[in-house]
């Protein structure tokens, strides 16, 4: 049966729901609006660089701009060498892109408990799915430990930076190992911080949209205004979060490099900061 409106009750469903099957795998409604945010992005963003001149443009090509150069100073922030940060760029900036309309278009009336089809809605927040966020934040972390590895130039390199001494010492072994471990839980950090912050501001929404009956815009308002602004400083957070994480192994591999290489290796000022065309500001 198809319903516009929830019957009664602010009726909130966490997990995912199926909306449809494709060669036998199921497709739950928060990948389906995953792929419609994917698409509205990739939309947007090439939009957005066919507008962009040497004179600042208002609207949301401006917009669009301050955000992706924001976002290019803070990933490069994170590195001792800013043109070797270049390189890592556009996956931080783009998952913060596609972190950021994922939150924002999971705020779209329509998306949730207002549209249903048997009783599952059509349309979910990919972000308030911890099966989604947990994706996104594995597919991160692969990045960030390939990078890393990349850096070393050998993954026993990669393992030997978490022993600040010989492994063959018992307490420098234990710290080792407890220092691998806490990292490989931040894919589990990083999903579950978005998703319980995503999954509770819809909640919060879903029951004061409740409440207010036919005032549900007035009644929800305040609520969504906030939401608006976690979703952003979420989106920024996973992103900033992961850029450390990379930034920190390849810092530390430079260094080493710079102690065996001296002369093979430089390093550019820290403070110094990047336009969006990729120039030192």
């Amino acid at each position: 049966m198809f319903n516009l409106f929830a019957e009664s009750g602010p009726a909130v469903h966490i997990a995912p729901g199926p909306v449809f099957q494709i060669g036998g795998l199921t497709i739950t409604n928060s990948i389906l609006y995953g792929w419609i945010c994917m698409v509205i992005m990739v939309v947007l963003l090439v939009w957005v660089a066919r507008k962009v001149t040497i004179h600042p443009r208002g609207g949301i090509v401006q917009f669009v701009e301050l955000l992706a150069e924001f976002m290019m100073n803070t990933v490069a922030s994170g590195f001792d060498n800013k043109k070797q940060a270049r390189k890592y760029m556009p996956y931080f900036v783009t998952l913060f892109f596609f972190l950021l309309l994922n939150n924002w278009l999971g705020l779209l009336p329509g998306v949730g408990e207002a549209l249903t089809i048997n009783g599952v809605p059509v349309l979910r927040a990919f972000t308030a799915d911890l099966n989604a966020t947990l994706a996104a934040a594995t597919i991160t972390m692969i990045y960030v430990y390939g990078a890393s590895i990349s850096a070393f130039g050998s993954p026993l390199k990669f393992l030997r930076h978490f022993f600040v001494g010989s492994p063959l010492n018992p307490l420098y072994l234990v710290i080792g190992l407890l220092e691998m471990v806490t990292n490989l839980m931040r894919v589990f950090s990083l999903a579950i911080r978005l998703f319980l912050n995503v999954a509770v501001g819809e909640i919060i929404i879903a029951v004061f949209t409740y409440l207010g009956q036919f005032l549900a815009p007035v009644s929800a308002a305040p609520f969504t205004a906030v939401e608006l602004f976690v979703g952003a400083l979420q989106a920024f957070i996973f992103a900033t979060l992961a850029t450390m994480y990379l930034a920190a192994a390849v810092n530390h591999a430079n260094h080493e490099q710079h102690e065996i290489h001296p002369e093979t290796t430089t390093s550019e000022t820290p403070n110094m900061e990047l336009s969006v065309d990729g120039s030192n500001a």
